[in-house]
């Protein structure tokens, strides 16, 4: 008889099993630092539930995303406006260096389900209130567009002055948006962010040595 009621409680067990929900897991994409590849974790870290990027972090790189796009902008201007060889060579490892940084930011923020690009609030905005909308979104040190026309219009050895003097005041910009984040409570607690703000906070300080330091070589 017990040997029946086993038989016949097995098929029940069965069927709650089969009716039991899947659990909801999701593989984990770690972007690769500016140069490499993302990965896609394997094994026991694949069934980790990823936990939601911290805000402060989010707006962080989607602000870094526009700052550093500016920054290119003012190199491809070197390009064709610029005097100096020794500063074209510098601006184009500016260039190089934070277009990768670019895509790796967008990986990271898409590997999160994040957008790119800051979302904004349009719908109740005149167009005097839009206009300011877009001045306040300037980062930290960012050239206003008063400041990218008069590069534009530049040439030669007064281009190149403008050029170390705006981009040492983006780099400053830079190292404060680090600086702020890494004032925020919760935030930068993602290694891979974390390794990357600190590296853009060495690699844009040394650079920014350099710059003064041709600046320096201007007066002479």
């Amino acid at each position: 008889m017990a040997l029946c009621n086993r038989f016949l409680r097995f098929p029940l067990l069965l069927l709650s099993a089969m009716a039991a929900p899947a659990q909801q897991t999701a593989p984990i994409v770690q972007p690769g630092a500016p140069g490499q590849p993302s990965k896609l974790l394997t094994g026991s870290s694949v069934w980790i539930q990823p936990k939601a990027p911290f805000k402060a972090d989010v707006e962080f790189m989607q602000g870094m995303i526009m700052h550093h796009q500016q920054a290119v902008d003012m190199v491809a201007l070197l390009r064709i406006h610029g005097k100096s060889p020794a500063l074209q060579a510098f601006g184009e490892k500016i260039s190089i260096s934070q277009t990768d940084e670019i895509g790796f930011m967008k990986r990271w923020l898409e590997s999160r389900g994040k957008p790119t690009t800051m979302e904004m609030d349009h719908s109740h905005m005149s167009a005097a209130g839009m206009k300011n909308m877009k001045m306040n979104m300037l980062m930290p040190g960012m050239l206003t567009p008063a400041q990218m026309a008069a590069l534009t219009k530049a040439r030669g050895a007064r281009f190149d002055h403008l050029f170390l003097t705006g981009m040492i005041q983006h780099h400053g910009g830079a190292l404060t948006m680090v600086d702020e984040l890494f004032k925020t409570p919760g935030a930068a607690q993602d290694p891979v962010l974390f390794d990357f703000a600190t590296d853009i906070d060495a690699t844009q300080s040394a650079e920014i040595k350099i710059m003064r330091g041709m600046l320096d070589k201007e007066k002479k």
